[in-house]
């Protein structure tokens, strides 16, 4: 087995840091946190999230698309329809605690 040299973990560091910084970029759009507060509720269509978000569909599905390609939504088929939800708990643990933090302030 390889041994880890100090330059390759700070190099694997260094990776994961900038992969957080882009993880909280996605966070830095009000659409995309609606988007997630409404999925905070449970699964939506994206029909059912322009309604309740009063947006086009077509906005809509462009979040949608940032967030499942960050991995914070999934999608499942529902017939025509595609349905979105939270990928995880994680996501729903991010938008607690950052509205906790604000609470603070």
């Amino acid at each position: 087995m390889p041994k880890t040299t100090k330059k390759t973990e700070n190099k694997k560091m260094e990776e994961q840091l900038y992969d957080l910084a882009d993880l909280f970029k996605v966070f830095g759009d009000s659409t995309r946190i609606r988007i997630l507060y409404a999925l905070m509720q449970g699964s939506l269509c994206v029909g059912d999230l322009a309604s309740e978000l009063e947006m086009n569909q077509s906005a809509v599905s462009h979040q949608l698309k940032i967030l499942k390609q960050n991995k914070l939504v999934k999608s499942t088929r529902a017939g025509k329809a595609i349905c979105y939800e939270l990928a995880d708990g994680h996501v729903k643990s991010i938008l607690e605690i950052g509205q906790e933090h604000i609470g603070e302030l």
